[in-house]
C-alpha cells in the first residue's frame, strides 16, 4: 500500500523527527487433546518461529521500509519462546570513527523487535501462541509499508494492531507538522485479500494520531484448530465442546475480556 504524504516535497527545517510506531499482537490458537499433544504444539511453534527465522523476517521488514540495519540481537529461550531486537537507521551505516557518535544519537527512535509467547491452558486443552511485534521508525521511512508482509509472515487467528505518530517536525517557516502522511485507519494500509479474511473493528483517536484495529478470522474450520488429533476421529459431542472452547478463546482475546460462562 502506498504511504501518501500530506504535502509533496515538504521542505523541512532540520531532520524529520516524527516517530511512527506500529505495534501488534498476533495470536495462533489450537486445541491439543492431552499433555503430550500440548508439549508437541509448543515444540512445533518454537521451531517454526525460532530466533533465526524471526531475524530473517525482521531483516526483510527493514528492506521493505528502506531502513539500514545497525545491530541485531536475538535469543531462543528455555523452555520456550524467542526474541529479536534490531536497531535500524534511515541513513546509510557509516563506519568511520568521527561519524560514529552521530549514528548512535538517532538509534533510540528506530528499532524493530519481536517476542514470542507460546502457552497452554492446564485444564481445557487450549494452546495459544502470541507474537508481539514493534516497528518504530524516525524520519521519512514508515513501518506501515511492511504491515502486509508481517501479517502474511505470522498469519494469526486474532490480530491486535496499534499505530501512533509522536512528536512534530517543522517546515522552513517554522510551522509544526504532527503528521506527514494521510491516514484515518490502519485498515487503509491492509491489502484487500487480507481484509476479506477477517472481521475488523477500529478504535481511533484522530486528534492524537492514535489508531487501533482488531481483527478476527471470519471462517472457522475445526480441523484448522486441532493439533495431534483429526476432526474425523472425534465424537459429535466432543467436536461441539472443542469448537465452543476454541471460539470462546478467540472471542475473549478479540474483545480483551473474559466472557462469563453460561
Amino acid at each position: 500500500m502506498e504511504i501518501k504524504p500530506i504535502k509533496k516535497k515538504l521542505r523541512l527545517f532540520g531532520f524529520n523527527n516524527l516517530t511512527k510506531s506500529l505495534s501488534f499482537n498476533i495470536y495462533d490458537i489450537c486445541y491439543a487433546k492431552n499433555t503430550e499433544n500440548r508439549k508437541e504444539y509448543i515444540k512445533y511453534i518454537d521451531e517454526e518461529y525460532n530466533a533465526e527465522r524471526l531475524t530473517n523476517i525482521l531483516t526483510e521488514v527493514s528492506r521493505i521500509i528502506g531502513a539500514n540495519i545497525l545491530n541485531i540481537a536475538n535469543q531462543d529461550y528455555e523452555p520456550q519462546g524467542a526474541s529479536v531486537t534490531m536497531l535500524i537507521s534511515e541513513e546509510k551505516v557509516i563506519t568511520d570513527f568521527p561519524q560514529k557518535e552521530s549514528v548512535v544519537t538517532h538509534l533510540d527512535k528506530s528499532h524493530i523487535t519481536v517476542h514470542t509467547y507460546p502457552e497452554s491452558h492446564p485444564d481445557n486443552g487450549i494452546s495459544t501462541f502470541r507474537a508481539d511485534i514493534d516497528v518504530s521508525t524516525c524520519g521519512q521511512i514508515s513501518p506501515l509499508k511492511a504491515l502486509n508482509f508481517l501479517l502474511n509472515s505470522f498469519y494469526g487467528d486474532i490480530v491486535v494492531l496499534d499505530y501512533r505518530v509522536r512528536g512534530f517536525t517543522r517546515d522552513l517557516q517554522g510551522r509544526k507538522y504532527f503528521l506527514d502522511h494521510k491516514i484515518n485507519s490502519i485498515q487503509n494500509f491492509i491489502a484487500d485479500e487480507i481484509k476479506n479474511q477477517y472481521q475488523m473493528c477500529d478504535v481511533n483517536v484522530y486528534q492524537e494520531n492514535v489508531y487501533h484495529t482488531k481483527m478476527m478470522l471470519r471462517e472457522f474450520n475445526l480441523d484448522d484448530y486441532l493439533f495431534g488429533v483429526a476432526k474425523k476421529d472425534l465424537m459429535p459431542q466432543e467436536k461441539k465442546k472443542i469448537k465452543r472452547r476454541v471460539k470462546r478463546e478467540m472471542e475473549e482475546i478479540f474483545l480483551g475480556r473474559n466472557i462469563p460462562k453460561v
